[in-house]
C-alpha cells in the first residue's frame, strides 16, 4: 500500500528530503506522492519515513493503493536498479 498525503498537509516541506525514492513532490498547495514510486520506505526504513517527520497526520496509507512487503520490495528494486 503506498502512502497518500491528505487534506491535512501544511505544505512544510518535511517530507520530501525523507523519501529515499523521490516520490514526493509539490503539489499545489498540496504535496503528492506517486504511487508507482512509494514503497513506504521497506527495504529502507521501519517505518515511512514522510508519516515519521509530518507534524500533522497528512501521511497516510492509500486504500486504492494496496501491495504487499513482496510486491513493495520488489517496486524498491525496480526504481533502484537491484
Amino acid at each position: 500500500m503506498a502512502i497518500v498525503i491528505n487534506d491535512e498537509c501544511i505544505a512544510c516541506d518535511a517530507c520530501v528530503p525523507e523519501c529515499p525514492n523521490d516520490a514526493i513532490t509539490e503539489g499545489d498547495p498540496l504535496y503528492i506522492i506517486d504511487p508507482d514510486l512509494c514503497t513506504e520506505c521497506i527495504g529502507f526504513h521501519d517505518e515511512p519515513q514522510c508519516a515519521a517527520v509530518c507534524p500533522t497526520d497528512a501521511c497516510v496509507k492509500d486504500p486504492d493503493h494496496e501491495e504487499t512487503e513482496e510486491e513493495l520490495l520488489e517496486k524498491k528494486k525496480r526504481i533502484h536498479s537491484e
